[in-house]
């Protein structure tokens, strides 16, 4: 885990409705995207994450930032502005546990494709392709569906779901679909 130099912001809570509703582009790579980035970074690392969507801490805006290993241990520290994920055509898919900082404390396995890329844009607007395998491309898919208006728990079956939000809003405090961020 790398420090940051940026101010780690509250996590939204699933419920909050930033976080199910497609995210917007961003336009603008200037002072004001980078400092969003670090406090991104600086947010993930308190909240001990390996990968967090701008809308995760109540932006709305199509940015994600990873330290997130691969199959093979090495880690990819990365920020990717306007993100389009790329999923191979015989998709190989992985059961794995997965969470999430927005339904805090809570954890259910899931299906995802093994191999993902995304490209998009670094803060600085220049074109980035990143190639995931292992926790990496599941990191990838997650975040992107986090500014596509979804969380991991979407995906599961609503009984699952249910029990998994009551379950996060009493071991938090925060009631679900309030929008506090406890």
């Amino acid at each position: 885990m790398q420090t940051s130099t940026g101010t780690p912001r509250p996590i939204t809570r699933y419920g909050t409705p930033v976080l199910h509703r497609r995210c917007a582009e961003v336009t603008d790579f200037d002072d004001a995207l980078a400092q969003l980035v670090a406090d991104m970074f600086a947010s993930m690392y308190a909240a001990h994450g390996v990968g967090l969507a701008a809308n995760q801490i109540g932006v709305d805006a199509r940015i994600f930032v990873v330290d997130c290993p691969d199959a093979t241990g090495a880690h990819t520290v990365a920020t990717v502005v306007n993100p389009v994920l790329h999923l191979p055509e015989h998709r190989d898919l992985v059961t794995d546990t997965e969470g999430c900082l927005s339904v805090p404390g809570q954890h259910a396995e899931l299906a995802r494709c093994a191999t993902a890329a995304v490209t998009g844009f670094d803060m600085h607007g220049q074109e980035v392709r990143l190639d995931g395998t292992g926790t990496l491309a599941r990191c990838f898919q997650h975040e992107v569906d986090h500014l596509d208006g979804l969380a991991y728990v979407d995906r599961l079956p609503s009984k699952l779901r249910k029990r998994i939000l009551t379950t996060s809003a009493e071991h938090t405090g925060v009631g679900v679909g309030t929008g506090q961020d406890g």
